[in-house]
């Protein structure tokens, strides 16, 4: 029997499975080109703010890393050069994702087995997996480049930026691949390529913010922006990616070949020679969940670190007088003076929607517990439903917040050090990050609520709160014109703690107050419905 036997009939399996799920990360990555168009349409709609915006890129190294380089002062150029630093990391990221999904989380699951028992080879469900995944990438990008080309750009250049968005998901689809091979479970998998991914990015921010431009060009998503569409195309670089995709994907099926089924390669850790006493469900929910609250921690961390660093920079952008800089102002409605701490306040909103997804994850944790079958057998001692459900919405609940914590904390230290007073300013920010945790809590409410009424609708339903939240939020609302974000989301109701706004301790109540009344709605549902 050929090693890629059965591959076909795979092929439409994963497609099948991925019905749910592709279409929304192509929707984004079309969606998000054309708000990008009409946003630099809307807020640079002359020459003269388009070559101010470049000239400002050019001499502040934090925007010149957000889209990677400095751009001609023309509108297809802007727009894909600030969707472009997005669009990469989405490709790469779905990518990556549905490789895992396909194949090591299928063998963790004991699927591949049962599949792997009928006339299938040995690499049919790698090959499987990165076909989808590559696929997908592919329509991504010749779809974006279409819509391009459809609004009257040039299509050439739409051609090789639908080519980048491409191969930066090809590449990825072949990092997740060989991590599949390395790692015993699909959360290991997931860990290293995303950890690659991040790296990847940093090398590419880096380069781009320091004039390093040796870290862009061993960075596989700066490969993608070295494309450069619009601005005289680097189509060979598309050859590099393709060319690492190519080694990267024959070095997992050699490994593939070496390893047995259901095993990894790399040594396993042993763990303690006596289990931990479980005292109650807080307990167990604990032992579950903190390891990705660690990792969750480390990198709100780094992030809030990496935000706060900038703004020495931020602080000499907006103190020069320019058309941009004053129409950012007049825009968020601030002065001059406290033009930094809107900008410090976004950075701390960026972070709140981020770990508003932490409760969403971990309310679907309920339902995968729930699904495998786990939460049956917790339940046949003396735990009950309810008690085993608390247990896990406490340790989400209080893990969100210490999030929050860090984020202020990490923050507002560094800004103190940098431009600031350490006594004055910390307890600012600590205040002004723990003042959105009601919000983020309501979004994990609502996912709770659904997964007490509609348990097998409630990851469709917990994915879509938290994208439209943050879609229509105070940070990406001004993309499309929605200055505020919309009321129906809860972060518009948190003041900005930084720049003596009134205080957030009506709000913060109101949400609290909700978020309790949605989640008692959530656990009585859960109560009265049928479980697994």
């Amino acid at each position: 029997m050929s090693a890629f036997a059965g591959t076909g009939h795979l092929v439409r399996l994963a497609l099948r499975r991925e019905r749910a799920i592709a279409p929304w990360w192509i929707l984004l990555t079309v969606s998000l080109a054309l708000v990008m168009v009409s946003y630099v349409e809307r807020a640079m709609g002359t020459p003269e703010l388009k070559a101010t915006y470049v000239d400002l890129i050019s001499t502040n190294a934090f925007l010149r890393a957000l889209g990677g380089g400095t751009p001609e002062p023309r509108l297809e150029v802007l727009a894909t050069w600030r969707s472009g630093g997005f669009l990469y990391v989405a490709s790469a990221f779905a990518a990556l994702m549905s490789v895992v999904r396909h194949t090591r989380r299928e063998e963790d699951a004991g699927r591949s087995e049962l599949v792997r028992a009928g006339v299938v080879g040995r690499r049919a469900p790698l090959t499987a997996a990165l076909l989808v995944a590559g696929g997908l990438s592919l329509l991504g990008g010749v779809l974006t480049g279409a819509v391009l080309i459809a609004i009257g750009f040039d299509p050439v250049g739409s051609i090789a930026y639908g080519a980048a968005i491409t191969v930066a998901g090809w590449v990825f689809a072949a990092v997740a691949a060989l991590a599949a091979q390395l790692a015993k479970n699909a959360r290991t998998a997931s860990a290293i390529a995303l950890s690659v991914l991040g790296a990847s990015y940093v090398m590419r921010y880096a380069g781009d913010a320091a004039g390093q431009y040796w870290l862009k060009d061993l960075s596989p998503i700066g490969w993608s922006h070295l494309v450069q569409a619009y601005q005289g195309e680097r189509w060979w670089m598309l050859g590099v990616s393709v060319l690492a995709a190519g080694l990267l994907g024959a070095l997992a099926y050699r490994l593939l070949d070496r390893r047995d089924l259901g095993s990894g390669l790399l040594p396993e850790r042993l763990g303690k020679a006596e289990a931990a006493e479980l005292r109650g469900p807080v307990s167990l929910a604990w032992r579950l969940h903190r390891g990705l609250l660690v990792k969750w921690a480390a990198g709100v961390a780094c992030f809030a670190a990496a935000g706060a660093g900038l703004s020495p920079l931020s602080k000499d952008l907006l103190s020069r007088p320019s058309i941009v800089v004053e129409n950012i102002m007049s825009v968020l409605g601030v002065s001059a003076e406290a033009a930094l701490g809107a900008y410090s306040w976004y950075l701390i909103l960026i972070l709140a929607y981020a770990v508003a997804l932490y409760p969403v994850l971990m309310t679907l944790r309920l339902r995968s517990e729930e699904v495998s079958g786990r939460a049956e057998a917790v339940q046949a001692t003396p735990l009950t439903r309810l008690r085993w459900a608390a247990g896990h919405l406490v340790v989400t609940g209080l893990g969100t917040a210490a999030l929050m914590a860090v984020a202020g904390l990490v923050f507002g230290t560094v800004y103190a050090l940098l431009v600031g007073d350490l006594g004055a300013d910390l307890p600012r920010f600590l205040a002004g990050a723990m003042s959105t945790v009601p919000a983020a809590w309501c979004v994990g409410a609502v996912c709770v609520l659904a997964y007490g009424l509609l348990p097998r609708a409630s990851v469709a339903i917990s994915w879509v709160v938290w994208l439209l939240t943050a879609a229509s939020g105070q940070v990406a609302g001004p993309l499309y014109g929605l200055w505020g974000g919309s009321p129906l989301e809860p972060f518009h109701y948190v003041p900005n703690a930084l720049i003596g706004a009134s205080s957030a301790v009506p709000s913060a109540l109101t949400l609290t107050a909700l978020a309790a009344l949605l989640m008692g709605g959530g656990l009585l549902a859960l109560r009265r419905r049928d479980f697994g």
